[in-house]
């Protein structure tokens, strides 16, 4: 939740033009900016080289539900995607996995693509449920409809969104090695699942963590408010 209208303009301008000052980058990834809801249609147009998605959207349809943005609402005006169970959806608003299995059903059946977001507390990992708390999210919070084209995974250790604190290595490698067994108990093509890691990436730090086997791109938070910085994670892939 940040920018108004013109600064929103201005980061998207300047995404879009650094990717297009460097062609070779479109080679090697996608590039998706989610924006809040009410600055999509500023952003639409100035990203031309750049997919536009939602922060999240209605487990309903459309009907009587003030105050919510449906995922057909979303396609409509040109989404492609849509971010599903943030940590911060599921702390501030109290979202559960079934929650978000539904607004994934409705995201489908409307044409997005979902970023299914899970991760572990602090506490968690301290009492080394990491595994289970992720396990849990992941399995409860993928609809049935979910495929390898239609369904992104992201992790992110709650600790370490905003911190300043990146899990080692180690850390990011066993825990996307457990999302991609653990996506074989529901995704038939679940190898080509792509599994982002979100959590303080940044220019200095993304080289070695996409290095990491099963890393197949970044959910980024802060450094996604600096074109420059957004464009040199990508870089770094």
């Amino acid at each position: 939740m940040n920018g108004d209208v013109g600064s929103t303009k201005t980061l998207a301008r300047d995404i879009s033009q650094l990717i297009s000052e460097k062609p070779t980058l479109l080679n090697k990834n996608d590039f998706l900016v989610c924006p809040t809801n009410l600055h999509i249609n500023s952003v639409m147009d100035l990203v031309l080289n750049v997919n536009v998605g939602g922060q999240d959207c209605s487990p309903f349809e459309n009907g009587a539900y003030t105050g919510d943005v449906s995922a057909e609402m979303l396609k409509n005006i040109g989404c492609s995607h849509v971010i599903l169970g943030h940590s911060e959806r599921r702390q501030y608003y109290f979202e559960s996995n079934l929650m978000i299995d539904q607004k994934a059903r409705m995201a489908h059946d409307a044409g997005l693509v979902t970023i299914i977001c899970v991760g572990e507390t602090e506490a968690d990992r301290e009492e080394g449920k990491q595994n289970e708390v992720v396990g849990k999210q992941l399995i409860e919070s993928l609809a049935d409809s979910t495929t390898s084209q239609n369904t992104v995974i992201a992790y992110e250790p709650v600790w370490a969104i905003g911190t300043g604190k990146v899990a080692t290595i180690e850390d990011i490698t066993a825990m996307h090695d457990f999302i991609r067994k653990e996506l074989s108990k529901k995704v038939i093509d679940n190898g080509d699942v792509r599994i982002l890691y979100g959590g303080s990436v940044k220019p200095t730090n993304a080289a070695e963590i996409f290095a990491v086997p099963n890393v197949n791109g970044a959910l980024i938070g802060g450094a996604s408010l600096k074109a420059q910085d957004f464009v040199g994670i990508a870089e770094a892939s």
